[in-house]
């Protein structure tokens, strides 16, 4: 009686009910790693200490919850102020309507960088992006402050029109000698794909150069 089907199979069938599937069907051009915070903890927990798989996650969920524009705004910082322009004797305000100072920002915000307390090296972050297996190395998440206009900050990033936000990236290298980190704006999609709609690896080098 073990193999004999009902009757009524169709019927069985349709009342099972399945639920959703936990599976992560969200498309990414970020590998995995990229996403997870360096954690200074041994391999080998002792007893009463939390894991480290349970610690790399507490801090990834705790990280992933920071915003850096709303921490700045926070602040009473204007992140579209960040950026220096050009002067413009012309427009200058009054003393009476400036709010802070008379002086327009005229430093770039890598002057007071420090990379002190940073947990990675530059290598290290981009090293991120090379999965087990593979010899090509993906970009890494990131956040960038650029302007909204892409052909405008090409010609002239230090332009009075722009409008400089916090946008969501994908570091694809760096450059030792300039200390700059080559990045490329996130589609709706939160993908980092080129005018053809391919994934863009190894910092954008393909065989044709």
């Amino acid at each position: 009686t073990k193999f004999k089907m009902p009757a009524n199979l169709k019927t069985v069938l349709d009342k099972q009910m399945v639920g959703p599937s936990t599976e992560d069907l969200t498309e990414s051009d970020f590998p995995e790693q990229s996403f997870k915070p360096k954690v200074q903890m041994p391999f080998k927990r002792l007893p009463g200490q939390n894991p480290r798989k349970v610690e790399v996650e507490r801090k990834r969920h705790l990280y992933l919850s920071f915003d850096i524009a709303e921490l700045l705004a926070s602040k009473g910082i204007d992140s579209n102020q960040l950026m220096p322009r050009h002067h413009d004797p012309d427009n200058m305000l009054p003393i009476e309507e400036t709010k802070d100072s008379v002086f327009p920002i005229y430093l770039p915000l890598e002057v007071f960088d420090n990379d002190e307390f940073d947990c990675r090296t530059p290598e290290e972050w981009i090293s991120l992006g090379l999965e087990p297996g593979s010899s090509d190395r993906k970009p890494v998440p990131g956040k960038a402050l650029l302007p909204t206009d892409d052909v405008l900050g090409h010609e002239d990033p230090k332009s009075q029109e722009l409008i400089y936000k916090w946008i969501d990236v994908g570091v694809l290298d760096y450059d030792k000698e300039t200390d700059l980190f080559l990045v490329h704006k996130t589609d709706k999609k939160g993908l980092v794909r080129d005018e053809e709609g391919r994934p863009i690896l190894n910092g954008g080098v393909t065989p044709e150069g």
